[in-house]
């Protein structure tokens, strides 16, 4: 398969630099075609690989806490098209042949097989396997003629085909099934952008856009005729007043053992001259007069770096010596600093890097930042981690996995 693949490979590569223009608009369509049945067929490739590569657990053995992660590690892939990519090689794989042999015929898209392996499941579960084989039969044939949305939107009643008097229960189980895709496919991405800004991407299920709603409507409404607001700027600055009233509460749950907080960083030369534009623990720049505002109503922590980004101190609310040790290494690390992990700082343990049972001492020099999963993985495997010149932590991988054993850093994370 690798030297099929290959030569695959190659012959794409030469139509790439190909010159389209002297082909005539019959050719054009032609190659547009081909070019698009190909892509499916790799697509049913591809999704075969993932499922053996999936159920193999190769993903776990070189450290990814599930396939996912490591698709996106490995391909550069967002996790929710991961996710997608995973569920649907495993529909396929369990009892859905037509699907599979219709994707690698080219007679359909991965869009379009994945709504069908939804259905086909909806059915199996409402009036049995013999039905959804025939409901799967119906909707290749129509997956010639309509798109992903209306072949969906058909399959919401493909009983009243191929199964008319089991249509009203399976009806109500159809209702039960797209409520199940609703709560797995929910997700929000946090995304930093330039500037200091941060972008919201995500989908919510029926009962937290039902929540969300009701809480940013009553602040989204103009605040009078003078209000200039656009409607999304409008939305933009509810969501911080619903964020600021859960901040006043006493209910949030604590952060990594902290309160929710602010931390301000700043260099030496700049908190002995005067306060200026500052960066958040998460990255995001502060300009003078934005810090200054929100000194006024919220505990700011000063934590001062040296030139390379190291820690040299961090102001404390408490004498413990772990409230400060903590924060420091939340500067430092950002997150999960195992490599390809995006786990935030408050699902993350802090590791010695020397066992402390064996003696190791407790401060930042001897410690990490590591999500449950890989602060497992570091305790049961070959992987170790150290420190590298610039004092951030790098982990060396086993020499099965890498005969060189290079050492891997995290990118997810901002380093200063």
């Amino acid at each position: 398969m690798v030297e099929e693949l290959a030569q695959a490979d190659d012959a794409v590569a030469a139509c790439v630099d190909a010159a389209v223009w002297p082909l005539t608009e019959h050719e054009l369509v032609a190659a547009l075609d081909a070019a698009h049945r190909l892509q499916q067929r790799l697509a049913a490739v591809t999704l075969t690989l993932v499922r053996e590569i999936d159920g193999r657990g190769t993903a776990r053995a070189q450290g990814a806490s599930t396939t996912t992660v490591w698709l996106r590690e490995r391909l550069r892939m967002t996790v929710p098209a991961a996710r997608r990519l995973v569920d649907l090689a495993t529909a396929l794989d369990a009892g859905n042949p037509q699907v599979r042999q219709a994707l690698a015929d080219a007679d359909i898209t991965v869009d379009q097989a994945r709504v069908i392996a939804d259905t086909a499941a909806t059915v199996t579960a409402s009036a049995g396997a013999e039905v959804a084989d025939k409901a799967v039969g119906v909707l290749v044939d129509w997956a010639g003629q309509f798109d992903p949305t209306l072949l969906r939107r058909m399959g919401t009643r493909i009983l009243d085909h191929v199964a008319p008097d089991l249509a009203d229960a399976a009806a109500a189980a159809a209702l039960a099934a797209e409520d199940a895709r609703a709560t797995r496919d929910r997700h929000l991405t946090i995304s930093e952008q330039t500037n200091g800004r941060l972008r919201l991407t995500g989908t919510l299920d029926a009962e937290t856009a039902g929540l969300l709603r009701a809480a940013i409507d009553p602040l989204s409404a103009p605040s009078g005729p003078d209000d200039n607001r656009c409607a999304g700027q409008r939305r933009h600055d509810a969501l911080a007043d619903v964020c600021r009233l859960a901040l006043r509460t006493s209910d949030l749950p604590d952060s990594g053992g902290d309160p929710a907080q602010i931390v301000i960083t700043t260099s030496y030369d700049t908190l002995t001259r005067h306060l200026n534009a500052s960066a958040l623990d998460i990255g995001l720049q502060l300009t003078p007069d934005t810090v200054r505002r929100l000194a006024c109503d919220a505990t700011i922590l000063p934590a001062v770096l040296g030139s390379t980004g190291q820690v040299l101190d961090v102001g404390r609310q408490r004498r413990l010596i772990t409230g400060a040790l903590r924060r420091a290494l939340v500067l430092r690390d950002g997150g999960c600093a195992f490599p390809g992990c995006d786990r935030p700082p408050r699902w993350c343990a802090a590791h010695h890097i020397h066992h402390w049972a064996d003696g190791g001492p407790t401060n930042l020099t001897n410690a990490v930042l590591l999500c449950g999963h890989h602060h497992r993985h570091i305790h049961h495997t070959e992987w170790t981690v150290r420190l590298g010149d610039d004092e951030h932590p790098e982990f060396v991988p086993p020499a099965w996995l890498d005969p060189d054993q290079l050492p891997r850093r995290n990118h997810y994370h901002r380093r200063r």
